[in-house]
């Protein structure tokens, strides 16, 4: 395996999209997003791989092995959250297309005989930043939301998924390939492995999460005119729920749960004007389903609690509520296995954060692995992880990737 090739593409990602401070800001459908994807796609035919795209604008690198055959699925996605990390979605992306590569020199060199072809995925829109919901071209092809309704979703400046596509060639028409099983490499985006001093995460569920949207409506006015006893402002209320927002996990066990606001709108954000409306985003995330849903009551009535007070209307409605996704038990031994063979640390781990293999799950046989976060930290511009972990994570993925060809899942199917 040419574990510096797969280094220097690797690397070779962050200057689409780079940041100042070493990041990267690639949102979906923006022209840098494009341009990475354009970089892939060339990368891809270049090493003997057809390229696809289907109507949701996920890209498909494809290698066939067996003539009609179904195929494995590997990869990750290619787009960034607003001065986001140079790791999260790329690696995997990255990955895929290299431990692909090291297969078809494999096959080539008549040391594997594939019962299944192969194909790479660099998923639309995964994280949601530009186009609400998250994991939306992994859950159209999956059945799980409408591809119309999908196309037509809007961004803050009014522009369809369909237009954002469109803007950058990649609204495609071809169809997905049919899948036999997955897999998708990861970074943590936590500390688990790390505070273990652990190369490799085998990914046994994700975390139940939900969101909650809410509108606080107040009553416009002028902040020099008005006296404070007949203003309805809606900032001081949102802000007294997204400090709440924080301090509802006191009321459960450490690092059970986790509670956030990450979007936050103000109307009309004028100097001079009394807020009239705020819309808030409060994300609900734990390793239960009873810790979400008593978060959730609790901030529920305390937005009634804030609107009788303050003589204002709150009005909080869920959205994009995900169950826990359980992977398959052998999928979890399988990266055991093919770790325990290179001679590389493996633990078992669940996911907080949501991934295509999330969705994919649902359809076909999952296999879910991950490689340490320095510090945990993601989302972020200081996002982190070592070489030398990025290789491991590779070297085991070629290896799952492998006995999946061989059909190692098939009686889950």
């Amino acid at each position: 395996m040419e574990a510096q090739d797969f280094i220097d593409d690797f690397h070779r990602t962050w200057e689409f999209g780079a940041t100042s401070h070493d990041g990267v800001d690639r949102q979906a459908g923006t022209k840098p997003h494009g341009q990475l994807r354009d970089w892939f796609s060339a990368q891809a035919r270049a090493a003997g791989f057809e390229v696809r795209i289907d109507p949701i604008g996920n890209v498909f690198a494809l290698l066939d092995f067996v003539d009609g055959a179904d195929y494995v699925l590997t990869g990750s996605h290619l787009d960034s959250q607003p001065l986001g990390g140079r790791f999260d979605g790329c690696y995997g992306v990255i990955a895929a297309l290299h431990a692909a590569i090291e297969i078809k020199k494999r096959v080539e060199a008549g040391q594997m005989e594939p019962k299944y072809n192969l194909a790479v995925v660099d998923w639309f829109n995964e994280e949601g930043a530009r186009f609400a919901p998250s994991i939306m071209g992994s859950s159209v092809m999956c059945g799980l939301f409408d591809l119309e309704e999908t196309l037509s979703i809007k961004d803050a400046q009014g522009i369809t998924v369909k237009e954002a596509l469109e803007s950058i060639g990649y609204l495609g028409s071809d169809e997905a390939p049919s899948v036999a099983a997955y897999a998708e490499i990861h970074i943590e985006q936590g500390r688990l492995l790390e505070r273990n001093a652990t190369a490799i995460g085998a990914v046994t569920q994700s975390w139940y999460t939900q969101k909650l949207y809410v509108d606080v409506i107040g009553e416009q006015s002028h902040t020099g005119a008005t006296i404070m006893k007949d203003r309805h402002d809606a900032l001081p209320a949102a802000a007294m729920l997204v400090l709440k927002t924080e301090q509802v996990v006191e009321e459960f066990e450490p690092e059970q749960i986790v509670t956030s606001v990450g979007q936050f709108d103000v109307e009309p954000n004028s100097p001079i004007v009394v807020p009239r409306e705020v819309k808030l985003v409060i994300d609900l995330r734990a390793h239960r389903r009873a810790d979400v849903e008593k978060a959730r009551e609790i901030l529920v009535d305390y937005c009634e609690e804030v609107a009788r007070a303050r003589d204002i209307t709150i009005e909080a409605r869920d959205f994009d509520i995900r169950d826990h996704q359980v992977y398959p038990e052998d999928g979890v031994e399988l990266t055991e296995k093919a770790a325990a063979n290179t001679g590389i640390s493996c633990m078992r781990i669940e996911t907080m954060a949501g991934h295509d293999s999330v969705a994919v799950n649902r359809i076909a046989p999952t296999v879910m692995t991950f490689v340490p976060s320095e510090g945990g930290v993601s989302h972020c511009e200081r996002e982190f992880t070592s070489d030398e972990d990025l290789v491991n994570g590779l070297v085991v993925h070629t290896e799952i990737i492998s006995r999946l060809l061989d059909g190692e899942l098939d009686h889950l199917k």
